[in-house]
């Protein structure tokens, strides 16, 4: 809880929507950049690769490009992305089984949440 401490600046980027859905994409095994992108709907090419770059500071996830024409870069988790990979995971299907009841409690207080962050 400290303000000082250096795990905030680590659960700030883990707890971007986009890391978290890089982070359950990559899951399933090595993707390259063009499919990440068709996978998570809605990331732009910029916040798409600023977000791995951030995991992969992080020692999330493992870069791996290869040297021919069109390049070619894979990107898969590491030991420790595949460990927050689960924990990222289980609070997003708990969201997913549990947004009929949110989703009434926005009608109760006649709210609809729009691209808040």
């Amino acid at each position: 809880m400290a303000e000082a401490c250096p795990s905030r600046l680590v659960l700030k980027r883990m707890t971007n929507r986009w890391a978290i859905l890089v982070l359950i994409a990559l899951q399933p095994g090595t993707r390259r950049f063009s499919d990440l992108r068709r996978t998570v709907g809605g990331i732009s090419e910029r916040m798409l690769s600023q977000t791995l770059q951030g995991l992969e500071r992080d020692g999330l996830v493992e870069r791996k490009a290869y040297q021919i024409v069109p390049p070619h870069v894979e990107y898969t988790l590491t030991e420790l992305g595949n460990e927050a990979a689960s924990q990222v995971r289980a609070l997003a299907d708990w969201i997913e089984t549990s947004l009929p009841v949110i989703a009434k409690h926005w009608e109760l207080h006649g709210t609809m949440p729009q691209g808040e962050d």
